[in-house]
């Protein structure tokens, strides 16, 4: 079932069970592979997908599949050490260090580009609060605050360096990531999984519910990678940009259809990306997969028509 680089990388790791269904593995695998399932989902406004990089200069499709492979194995890792563990201080300062490893594994084979360094913080949590649960009934209204008591936790280990989300979220007076993850992840709880649940209830494809999910995300979250590079004219033109499409419909429409294309211009026209609503849909689709019990997420299959 587990074939390519993802999970040879994993069971070769020295820190890594050696059983393929370990549970370590399996949420590592999950981790990656809904990275990869957010990547390929085609067409996203800004973002990199099967048509392109979108917005970016230094990044592509085959560059983000490369990313995850390469940082599954830390996610292993810090779901090995969570198993049997619970939130402390100790475990918090560990999963730092297992992160800015996971960091410097991206950049050495993005040759420098940020790829997932904002999903490595997000998933990471998640990751490590899923390997608490010991039952089969995972559910992320578990997950999520488990993940917040964790992220409340100061890193002590080393002065935590000024990121671009940190700039921001000052200028700004925004969450960024981590006041995501301080606030229990509401953007994934309250927006993302519903919205996924209600498209699929309702007949849509795989792909459209997923799209609709990361505009859903879009239309609510202050997003410091939009902020960032374009400040609140960005922000502005993602949020009403991405309402838009939500009130005709969704992108299984065909005026939802039309008004998601004239986003994407927007966004390509002002060189912006959606990325911290990237990481979310990839959290969204990670705690999905382990709601539903599954091994794998399941393969997106948008744009393949093109």
């Amino acid at each position: 079932m587990r074939t390519g680089h993802s999970s040879n990388t994993i069971v070769s790791a020295p820190w890594c069970p050696s059983l393929d269904q370990a549970p370590a593995v399996r949420l590592a695998y999950l981790a990656s592979q809904s990275l990869i399932a957010e990547a390929e989902l085609t067409p996203k406004p800004g973002l990199v997908d099967r048509r392109g990089a979108g917005a970016h200069t230094d990044l592509s499709l085959s560059i983000m599949k490369l990313s995850a492979f390469a940082i599954e194995p830390y996610f292993c890792e810090m779901a090995f050490v969570s198993e049997g563990s619970h939130p402390s201080q100790a475990l918090r300062e560990r999963l730092a260090l297992i992160g800015r490893d996971a960091e410097r594994a991206m950049f050495k084979v993005t040759n420098g580009s940020n790829s997932h360094k904002g999903a490595i913080w997000i998933l990471g949590l998640l990751v490590s609060a899923a390997a608490f649960e010991v039952n089969d009934e995972v559910e992320a209204s578990q997950i999520a605050p488990t993940a917040k008591e964790i992220a409340s936790f100061a890193d002590r280990a080393t002065p935590r360096l000024v990121s671009h989300g940190d700039i921001v979220a000052k200028k700004y007076g925004v969450g960024g990531a981590r006041g995501e993850a301080l606030g229990g992840f509401p953007h994934v709880v309250e927006v993302g999984l519903p919205t996924l649940r209600a498209q699929r209830a309702k007949g849509a494809t795989e792909s459209v519910a997923r799209l609709d999910t990361l505009l859903s995300i879009m239309s609510r979250l202050d997003d410091t990678c939009l902020l960032y590079r374009g400040g609140e004219k960005a922000l502005i033109a993602a949020k009403e940009g991405a309402a838009a499409v939500e009130e005709v419909g969704g992108s299984g429409t065909a005026s939802g259809r039309q008004k998601l294309s004239q986003l994407d211009r927007r966004l390509l026209e002002l060189g912006v990306s959606p990325g911290g609503s990237g990481d979310l849909l990839a959290a969204t689709l990670f705690l999905d997969a382990l709601e539903r019990k599954q091994d794998e997420v399941q393969a997106d299959e948008s744009g393949l028509e093109n």
